[in-house]
């Protein structure tokens, strides 16, 4: 009987376990985290992506813009952001 009844389960019923949802929920975050991270990663002003019409694009920041993700006592007049990839 007992094999019968494990062949009914579902797969919710197989993989969704209570004790196992703040795993779900620290490696699902921890993902997440890390796509936002490597997005950010791959627009920094470092990142040469055409190297034939661009191949030094720090030269293209001025003096008086923000590149970094936080300054502390300091005042920009403009950010950095990316036009292209």
């Amino acid at each position: 009987m007992s094999a019968q009844h494990a062949a009914k389960k579902t797969l919710w019923q197989i993989w969704f376990k209570p004790e196992i949802v703040p795993i779900y929920a620290v490696v699902g975050g921890a993902v997440g985290l890390a796509g936002w991270y490597l997005n950010r990663l791959a627009h920094g002003t470092e990142v040469v992506w055409a190297r034939k019409s661009n191949p030094y694009p720090w030269q293209n920041v001025d003096q008086d813009t923000q590149v970094k993700w936080m300054t502390v006592n300091q005042k920009f007049d403009k950010t950095y952001s990316r036009d292209r990839l």
